[in-house]
């Protein structure tokens, strides 16, 4: 078929492709969506929801000055007459105009439970609260009935209701807002109302004034809270400049004796949720510099968190730094000035913008003002005259009015008064044609007349039209203008400390079994032997460490794997099996371990007789699947690593199974980050099947080395190392008989 023969088929039924069904429909509900929900207007800086609310409560009689009522009265009417949508939404959109934590100047005055700082959806049912229209609401309602608004049929056409608020001040700057539409946003944040006059004066004066020159008087936005905002003023010039950017918020905090007291937050952050935020790392023993926290937030301290150090050593600005970076206490909030300008449009505006467009607003509504008043004023005059004409010849109108059939006709006619003149005389009360109501009608005619000429004047004087304008902004400046809360000062954003600087110092040991089973005990003095093991298990190495270093672990195929020390388990139990914290290849097993701090050094080597001196940092690293460290030939093993006292007069002393020993300056064995390494001692080709490196130790100027052999153990002191001393990579002297067989080697210092 068709199409023009499927659009006769069913009368009275438009066919269209469903694609162009699904572009239109969503289209329609876009704009819906952008204009008439989720983006405000440039002039009252209100959504349509707001405004709704406000123009409801103002035909309440719900002024400053008035008795609070029902907030479901207030949100009824707002439904029934204007704002067909749920009253769970309408209420809440009125409830944010009445909190003063969340709106810089509230528009709204409520009485009951309105939420808090800390939950501020936690306000009571419509039922339970009242609200009336806060003092500075007349700022927007003051002249809706002077004509200075446009009005538009409500949902179901019975009643009227204004498109906009004909704002005498930049509401959309002092209270920000936000929103989200389909494919666009708004995020505009609030802003002092003393600083935005002061510009919008300037702007007044000096049109061709920049963002620059603006921001001398705008210095940064002004939220209800008075913590610090530390973004520097070059970014804020530029977030002006661009109407896109980001503001960063700080809390602050004083030193109450030992103690550290947060008094102020960042906006819309609650002090349930900083104080849950610290806590968790406590728990995670991620702040050991904090022995407790507490909530003293009252009435009369709306926010009162108290952090209570370990001692009085505790470096405050250094803990703060940290928590700044780590917890809601400091906070960036996003910028984006997208709002609908005067032609109707969606646009991303800068401050000049913003505040160019709005005062042309300001100067149509005062143009649109006087003009209504200069309508009202010259109608006044019209009547007046043709009253006055009526008293002056009051005997020949009475006469008119009682002989006459149709008195409006004659009056007409025999004085020349307009219609409206002859109803307005026809509807007067004889009483008020008394004698001395001729001084008064002439006495208004003069007033009205004087008013006449001064509106007209305004009118036709552009210079004269924006004095008025200024004089009347600075009127409002000084009766709602108050000081600004954000103080801005300059700080560099916050750092988080490394995971090392916030962990107490402790001395543990680290303790591995033959099955790759770890643990580490508290303090140095632990015998790791005597411990317990699983079944079938038994002690394969312990090493000192510290709680605030990390340790390192080799496998079989020369890899490093590295943790924190105080995240391992305690050696109360049987530990964890590093398999669980690492990824080594199918078959490896892990041999060695060491610790100490990134820089320390150690000598790593392998069965084979070849090694090299590397730092510890470079056998740490976060990847599950390890870093590659040493390179181990077939057959070969990793020996324990061998920690680097003192690098200049130390001595690398290796043994091997058949009781071969060298030592030779450990300056002769290069640093590496990883590989094969040099040779250390010569071990023959004929023996390499069956000789190996058991052992290396370095040995301090100062200390003695300890060779284990079985339950025996032999004390070399530095000097007894000469009959020893060799070149690197040569085979060294022998051990005495008896001693050739060694289990081992330690150092003691």
């Amino acid at each position: 078929m068709t199409d023009d023969l499927l659009r006769t088929t069913f009368h009275g039924f438009e066919q269209i492709p469903l694609r162009e069904y699904a572009e239109r429909a969503y289209l329609d509900y876009s704009m819906y969506v952008v204009l008439d929900r989720a983006l405000p207007f440039i002039g009252d800086g209100l959504k349509p929801v707001q405004r709704r609310i406000i123009y409801a409560m103002s035909e309440l009689g719900l002024a400053a000055s008035a008795k609070p009522k029902k907030s479901a009265r207030t949100v009824g009417d707002v439904i029934g007459k204007y704002h067909p949508h749920g009253d769970s939404a309408c209420y809440e959109a009125l409830v944010l105009m009445a909190q003063p934590f969340s709106y810089r100047y509230p528009l709204i005055e409520g009485q009951g439970n309105f939420g808090s700082s800390d939950d501020p959806k936690s306000f009571a049912a419509m039922r339970y609260t009242e609200s009336k229209l806060s003092p500075i609401a007349e700022v927007l309602l003051g002249e809706l009935g002077h004509g200075t608004a446009d009005w538009v049929p409500n949902f179901d056409g019975t009643l009227e209701e204004p498109t906009w608020m004909p704002a005498r001040l930049p509401h959309l700057l002092l209270n920000g807002t936000t929103g989200i539409a389909v494919g666009m946003a708004t995020d505009v944040p609030p802003h002092n109302l003393n600083e935005v006059v002061s510009a919008c004066v300037r702007l007044l004066d000096d049109p061709d004034a920049t963002v620059r020159d603006l921001c001398e008087h705008v210095r940064g936005p002004d939220y209800p809270t008075a913590a610090e905002i530390i973004t520097s003023p070059g970014d804020l010039l530029a977030m002006y400049e661009t109407g896109l950017g980001s503001v960063r918020a700080r809390g602050v905090f004083v030193k109450e004796h030992n103690n550290i007291v947060i008094t102020e937050l960042p906006h819309q952050v609650s002090p349930s949720k900083i104080i849950e935020q610290i806590a968790a790392q406590m728990r995670a023993k991620k702040l050991p510099w904090l022995e407790d926290i507490r909530d003293e937030s009252d009435h009369a301290n709306p926010t009162r968190i108290v952090l209570v150090p370990r001692s009085n050593r505790v470096d405050a600005d250094q803990l703060m730094g940290h928590l700044f970076a780590t917890t809601d206490l400091e906070k960036s909030f996003r910028v984006n000035m997208n709002v609908i300008g005067l032609d109707g449009r969606p646009q991303v505006k800068n401050l000049k913008m913003l505040l160019s467009e709005w005062l042309t607003f300001r100067q149509d509504t005062v143009i649109r003002r006087l003009q209504h008043r200069l309508e009202k004023v010259e109608r006044r005059l019209h009547l007046l005259e043709g009253l006055l004409v009526a008293f002056l010849n009051l005997d020949e109108v009475i006469r008119i009015i009682r002989s006459e059939d149709e008195p409006k006709a004659v009056l007409m006619a025999r004085f020349s008064l307009s219609e409206e003149q002859t109803d307005y005389i026809l509807d007067t009360r004889l009483k008020q044609l008394a004698r001395l109501e001729e001084m008064k009608i002439r006495g208004e005619q003069d007033e009205l007349a004087a008013e006449r000429q001064t509106l007209i004047s305004i009118l036709d004087n552009k210079t004269k039209l924006k004095k008025l304008v200024k004089d009347e902004l600075l009127t409002d400046a000084k009766k709602f203008g108050d000081a600004r809360r954000s103080p801005l000062v300059a700080r560099q954003a916050a750092q988080a400390l490394d995971e090392t600087e916030l962990v107490a110092s402790e001395p543990m040991t680290v303790v591995l079994s033959e099955k790759g089973w770890v643990r580490a005990a508290k303090g140095h003095d632990i015998d790791a032997a005597t411990l317990s093991y699983r079944d079938g298990d038994s002690l394969l190495l312990a090493v000192r460490a510290r709680s605030n270093q990390q340790v390192a672990f080799i496998d079989s195929a020369g890899r490093s794997y590295s943790t924190a020390v105080h995240t391992l388990p305690s050696a109360r139990g049987n530990g964890e099996p590093l398999t669980g914290r690492f990824s080594p290849a199918p078959g490896s097993t892990f041999q060695a371990l060491a610790s100490g701090d990134n820089d320390h050094k150690f000598v790593i080597a392998s069965s084979h007789g070849y090694g090299f001196v590397t730092r510890f940092e470079n056998l740490t690293g976060r990847q599950k699947a390890g870093k590659a460290l040493l390179s181990l030939g077939e057959g070969g093993t990793v020996l324990p690593p061998a920690p680097v006292a003192n690098i200049e007069a130390a001595r690398i002393v290796a043994i091997t199974s058949a009781g071969h020993v060298l030592a030779f300056s450990i300056s002769e064995l290069p640093e590496l980050d990883k590989g094969k390494g040099n040779k250390i001692i010569d071990i023959p080709k004929a023996k390499r099947g069956t000789e190996h490196v058991v052992a290396i130790a370095v040995v301090p100027a100062t200390g003695k080395l300890l060779v284990q052999s079985g339950a025996r153990t032999m004390t070399l002191a530095y000097k007894e190392l000469e009959p020893y001393l060799g070149a690197r990579g040569s085979r060294g002297g022998l051990l005495p008989r008896g001693w050739q067989k060694v289990d081992g080697l330690m150092v003691e210092a």
